[in-house]
């Protein structure tokens, strides 16, 4: 079993970004490594940019994203996702090195009806001994990012390339990486362990690793794709950690085609079901969707089919709106026809989720008291006045 999702928790700030190609092609995001910022990609993302909505983002206390950070990789990718929901993106694939891998993994094993084609480079789905990222942080929280500069052209490049122009660039930059960011993000990398979660990926995978790798070597590339179903596996010669760097047409090559082959929405009805039922738990939880399959009888079995290939295959799915706008949309029509045990439902979903806080789920009343009528709205503060209640007593209250 994966462990537990807890991508609701707060964001401490918007993440750094760039977009490169068309806004209404495919949007493809790309994780960066630690110590990296997004123009780790600079290499690929012409060539991505030609048929993808390429969106670069950074890592807290890199580039031009804030330092302030918690949460583990949980947090980070919950973060991401908070991203591209601000840009409107809800189904996108995702491309990550190293630490930008796992958000990506993370996001695969708990959010799949988000990613729709994964690819890793030169990550892992356990980075090492925690003890040594422990050691690190703090090194770099009494030092800065010195130490680690030092050495980092050992275990991002091949002796041969450590010189170039890139490699010196990037090298040059972590010096410019904040302390507290970077040590905060070494700690997210000593707890962070997916290696039991990985056979639950549905996305097409594709992993990269680069063959004279010290940070991930290839036996965790490996291990990756064995477990992962279904996944391809790249070895590259001539590489080590920052391979995309070292080896950028290769890697440019491969990600153009895994992406170009990906599936796009689902075409059929048994793919429609699979789909509907992927976003039909992160929208209402699997314990409400689990009750429902439990529940299930001869007699309703074909409407439990339908609602879950068509409200949640079909329009939970498309790409016209993000995630976050369908969940105030559908609060905002159940307070309207007056569907109290939906309404409760679904305020109850969102905030348990993160999708929605309670600001926002205020601001979402508010409108519908306008549009919807007092009295429907003052149910619906009642509820979602309970909801929060309930939700903020500890575990032995409730």
């Amino acid at each position: 079993m994966p462990p537990p999702d807890p991508s609701g928790l707060p964001t401490t700030g918007p993440l750094h970004h760039r977009e490169d190609g068309p806004r209404t092609a495919p949007p493809l995001l790309l994780g960066p490594s630690l110590g990296t910022s997004l123009s780790v990609w600079d290499a690929q993302t012409g060539v991505l940019a030609r048929n993808h909505r390429v969106v670069r983002w950074d890592l807290p206390g890199h580039g031009g994203s804030p330092a302030a950070f918690d949460g583990g990789v949980a947090g980070l990718a919950a973060r991401v996702l908070r991203l591209a929901d601000a840009l409107g993106i809800d189904t996108f694939a995702y491309a990550g090195i190293s630490l930008g891998g796992a958000v990506g993994t993370w996001l695969a094993v708990h959010h799949p009806d988000r990613v729709s084609a994964l690819a890793l480079v030169c990550s892992s789905a356990r980075f090492g001994d925690p003890r040594a990222w422990l050691d690190r942080a703090a090194l770099v929280r009494d030092r800065g990012t010195a130490p680690v500069a030092a050495t980092a052209a050992g275990r991002w490049f091949t002796a041969d390339f450590a010189d170039a122009p890139a490699a010196r660039s990037l090298l040059a930059g972590l010096h410019d990486v904040d302390p507290g960011g970077y040590a905060a993000l070494c700690e997210a990398l000593a707890t962070y362990d997916l290696r039991d979660a990985l056979g639950g990926i549905t996305a097409p995978t594709l992993v990269v690793a680069g063959r004279e790798d010290p940070a991930t070597p290839v036996a965790d590339a490996r291990a990756l794709a064995d477990q992962i179903p279904g996944a391809a596996l790249l070895e590259l010669p001539g590489a080590a950690h920052l391979a995309n760097v070292e080896r950028p047409a290769a890697v440019a090559a491969a990600l153009s085609g895994h992406f170009a082959a990906a599936p796009a929405r689902p075409a059929d009805d048994a793919s429609r079901h699979a789909a509907g039922t992927a976003r039909r738990r992160t929208v209402l939880g699997d314990a409400h969707v689990d009750r429902a399959a439990d529940r299930t009888t001869p007699f309703t079995a074909d409407f439990q089919d339908f609602i879950t290939r068509y409200a949640w295959g079909e329009i939970w799915t498309r790409p016209g709106l993000d995630h976050r706008t369908r969940r105030c949309l559908t609060l905002t029509a159940l307070i309207a026809l007056g569907h109290h045990e939906e309404r409760d439902l679904h305020l109850r979903a969102a905030l348990e989720s993160g999708d929605l806080g309670p600001e926002e789920v205020r601001e979402v009343l508010l409108q519908a008291a306008v549009y919807c009528g007092v009295p429907a709205a003052n149910a619906a503060f009642a509820a979602a006045d309970r909801i929060l209640t309930e939700l903020a007593l500890p575990a032995e209250e409730k």
